[in-house]
């Protein structure tokens, strides 16, 4: 018998091309299988096999746990009833019991064959994917084998890849028997079907696409640094040059277009807008805005958004078809991007400007005119006024040096009383408020004037009462809400 399995693990081996240890591992789990129907299902067998000898031998197996934590008998055991077997023993040690091995001859053949047959196919999948992946392959192609609800199983060499409807480009119609290119968007290891999961819809497809018709990419002359799509309707790619030589753009466009019409013919004839890539975030807001002309740009660190100014005339440009243009250079820049005319951009800046002479005026107990003079000058909050340092203002024509250590002093004071308001109401302010993300202590003072004073307080505000309580905006609220809420969901 002993013979007969180091025979059969050999053919099932040169057979199957895999290794010798993924088919004795077959046959172990096969006969443990087998074995546990005739102890109990719920028992864990191990069964062994001596990879020289084809001998093998079968052992019954019970975990040793705390006794309050022992949930099923025929697999566990207690450490108190573990120990009248074996005095030394320890939690998370096994108890053993050795078992007769079963007859080889009289298992189920069948199942046994089954589950070999299976672990072997398991094996032979990991392989070929394992070979798959050490090539890098990221953009396949391959026939359509056959459709299943919407979805489209591709033959990617000897594995097969699913392209879900999901990732379809909208309108395209796939047939059995088509040719197809996509992205490789991931492996899903756990599917009993399909492993590669393919898009045809991602930015990095249309990357890929352009690295396969631009050679100068492959040499290093070029780099796709980012892309953002509207799938089947507009792109939008930004692109380096790495030689000052090469004109970025037109190398993408090719000779009469012939590069970017071969990347528009497999998206669907997609509209793609190629854009020269900026270490400067402004300068590359305004090249992803193309074709609309910018007049100003402010830019809000901080918020990591951007104040676009644009003519009355390109608003409608800038902002495209369903506000396309706009979310594509959001998406492409990775900064929020906010259109105005000149006319509603000095509206704003005027709101704003009142907005900080009001505070300056109220906390520094000055006139408007001083107020002025400090906007004017640059200053935009109380801690420019009290901590710029004193040399910088008293560059300011309009005032002498007894009115500077004056509006600094006031400044000063305004900030240490705010602080000493600001920690007293952070004492009776819960730690799982604090500590949330996205919370400060300026904010959890504010909510603890209003009783918000721990998580749950938060978590059972609307967004709108958050936002009209805390003076924040719509997507800021919403995000602290969210987290606030996430434990509910946990429990």
């Amino acid at each position: 018998m002993s013979r007969e399995i180091l025979l059969l693990v050999d053919a099932l081996a040169r057979e199957k091309n895999v290794a010798k240890d993924i088919v004795f591992g077959a046959l172990e789990s096969a006969l443990a299988s087998a074995t546990k129907k005739r102890v109990h299902d719920d028992a864990d067998v191990v069964v062994t096999i001596d990879r020289e000898t084809g001998d093998y031998e079968s052992v019954r197996r019970w975990l040793v746990m705390p006794d309050e934590d022992v949930t099923n008998d025929e697999a566990e055991m207690g450490i108190i009833d573990a120990r009248d077997v074996k005095a030394d023993v320890a939690v998370g040690d096994y108890i053993e019991e050795a078992l007769e091995p079963i007859d080889f001859g009289r298992i189920g053949a069948q199942a046994a064959k089954q589950v070999i047959l299976q672990k072997i196919r398991d094996a032979e999948r990991e392989q070929v994917l394992n070979d798959f992946l050490e090539r890098k392959e990221f953009l396949v192609s391959g026939a359509i084998k056959r459709m299943e609800r919407g979805n489209a199983i591709i033959e990617v060499g000897r594995m097969e890849a699913v392209l879900p409807r999901d990732q379809h480009i909208p309108r395209e119609n796939l047939r059995v028997g088509d040719r197809v290119r996509a992205y490789l968007l991931k492996i899903d290891r756990g599917a009993r079907g399909p492993q590669l999961i393919l898009s045809r819809t991602a930015p990095e497809f249309l990357m890929k696409l352009f690295e396969l018709e631009v050679p100068e990419i492959e040499d290093g002359l070029l780099e796709m640094k980012a892309c953002a799509r509207d799938p089947g309707l507009r792109a939008k790619v930004a692109v380096k040059s790495n030689d000052p030589r090469i004109d970025p753009i037109g190398t993408c466009v090719g000779l009469r277009g012939s590069r970017v019409t071969a990347v528009r013919n497999e998206i669907g004839g997609e509209q793609i807008d190629i854009i020269v890539w900026s270490a400067d975030p402004a300068q590359f807001v305004v090249a992803a805005l193309q074709p609309a002309e910018v007049v100003s740009i402010v830019v809000d660190e901080e918020a990591h958004a951007m104040d676009v100014v644009v003519d009355e005339n390109n608003l409608a440009i800038s902002i495209g078809r369903n506000g396309q243009n706009v979310k594509l250079a959001s998406e492409l820049t990775g900064w929020t991007i906010n259109l105005m005319s000149e006319q509603e951009s000095a509206a704003k800046s005027e709101e704003e400007r009142g907005g900080l002479r009001s505070v300056f005026m109220s906390k520094l107990d000055v006139d408007e005119e001083v107020a002025d003079i400090l906007i004017d000058e640059g200053f935009s909050s109380l801690e420019e006024v009290a901590y710029v340092p004193l040399a910088e203002m008293l560059e300011i024509e309009s005032f002498d040096e007894d009115t500077v250590n004056e509006l600094r002093n006031r400044a000063r004071n305004v900030l240490l009383t705010e602080a000493i308001v600001t920690e007293e109401q952070l004492e009776n302010v819960a730690d799982d408020l604090l500590g949330l993300e996205g919370m400060d202590k300026a904010l959890a003072a504010t909510l603890a004037s209003h009783e918000i004073r721990t998580r749950d307080d938060l978590a059972d505000l609307a967004v709108d009462e958050l936002v009209e309580m805390a003076g924040i905006d719509d997507e800021r609220a919403k995000a602290l809400i969210s987290v606030a809420r996430a434990h509910w969901f946990e429990e």
